[in-house]
């Protein structure tokens, strides 16, 4: 028998970090084709785990990390795995897989409880990181291929997301994608996760892009839809307002069936990106936000950031490098790739 055939992966954080953890799923996979994958996450994110063919068991934390702690290693014990990976630190976690003796425990160095709950640690810093989140994942494997670790490129990457499963557009949802035009979503928040371009230079993008090609979806939470109230309501004509209105399967079946998604450094973009669409990010140029780290990594995945050093705003919100992108350097780009899909689709 495999001694990891039955390996959890926890990260139990955002949609972006879940989805930039799918590779390693799909390498482990590859490495070990019988082995069982146990996805422990988040209920919110779990959508994204049902869309990826290689979770085998999706456990989801906030559904049991309330009960006894009894209770709780007697959970961990049925999944009768032999190894975890501690991609997102938690320590009731880390202490949990100890007490339920899972054999293989892996997990940083750089975390002091997991000296004392985790038999496999990797020297693995993520805040000062100059490598990709991708990347930074891949290390925590390293205890299980041993001579065979390897970093997949940047191209190989792309196939092992795994988002094969993405469930059919809803029939409500029918006419929001127009298949005569480029269909762009437009996704302005990011929850206070990341930096944004503002809604000023989202509005004046919109003044850009014709009608005659551009299908332009705005999309967000039912909070960031009265955050942009006004927005919303002025370019209505212009726009698709799904804020607040759909499920994140629905969101994900959208982006499956769209032509590109514009964001922030969000999860959507980054699930724009596995679904292999065109992905287009503006970041900040600051540690450890900028693109080196979080940058959306698909076969159609691009990004803009300011070539220069940031760091007036590394303690409020505000930040005039990514709020300085133009958006007729947005504008240009869309527009090569509406002219792209319109000759690929004649």
């Amino acid at each position: 028998m495999d001694p990891y055939q039955r390996i959890i992966i926890s990260r139990t954080d955002k949609i972006g970090d879940v989805v930039l953890t799918l590779p390693i799923a799909g390498y482990l996979k590859k490495v070990f084709p019988n082995c069982f994958i146990i996805f422990l996450c988040n209920s919110y994110t779990k959508p994204i785990l049902e869309s990826c063919e290689h979770i085998d068991k999706i456990v989801e934390w906030d559904k049991i990390k309330n009960y006894s702690l009894h209770k709780q290693i007697k959970f961990f014990k049925r999944l009768h795995a032999q190894t975890i990976i501690h991609v997102y630190p938690n320590k009731r976690i880390s202490v949990l897989a100890k007490f339920a003796k899972i054999k293989n425990r892996i997990g940083t160095s750089h975390r002091w409880y997991h000296s004392l709950t985790c038999n496999k640690l990797v020297n693995l810093g993520r805040k000062n990181s100059n490598k990709h989140e991708i990347e930074l994942n891949f290390e925590l494997l390293k205890p299980l291929l041993k001579n065979n670790y390897k970093i997949p490129s940047t191209d190989e990457i792309f196939y092992l997301y795994g988002l094969t499963k993405v469930a059919p557009i809803p029939e409500r949802l029918y006419t929001v994608i127009d298949k005569t035009k480029f269909n762009l979503i437009i996704h302005p928040k990011s929850k206070g996760s990341a930096r944004e371009w503002g809604l000023n230079n989202y509005a004046e993008l919109l003044k850009l892009l014709p009608n005659d090609k551009f299908n332009i979806i705005v999309t967000g939470t039912q909070s960031e839809a009265e955050q942009m109230e006004y927005f919303l309501k002025v370019y209505n004509n212009k726009i698709t307002d799904l804020t607040g209105k759909i499920t994140l399967t629905e969101y994900i079946s959208i982006i499956y069936e769209a032509d590109g998604l514009l964001a922030c450094s969000t999860g959507p973009l980054h699930i724009a990106a596995a679904l292999g669409r065109h992905a287009i990010g503006i970041y900040a140029p600051m540690r450890p936000i900028f693109p080196q780290r979080w940058k959306p990594i698909g076969k159609n995945a691009t990004y803009f950031v300011l070539d220069k050093e940031c760091n007036k705003c590394k303690k409020i919100n505000h930040c005039e490098c990514i709020e300085s992108i133009k958006p007729q350097w947005i504008y240009e780009k869309l527009i090569t790739l509406q002219k792209l899909n319109n000759n690929n689709s004649t």
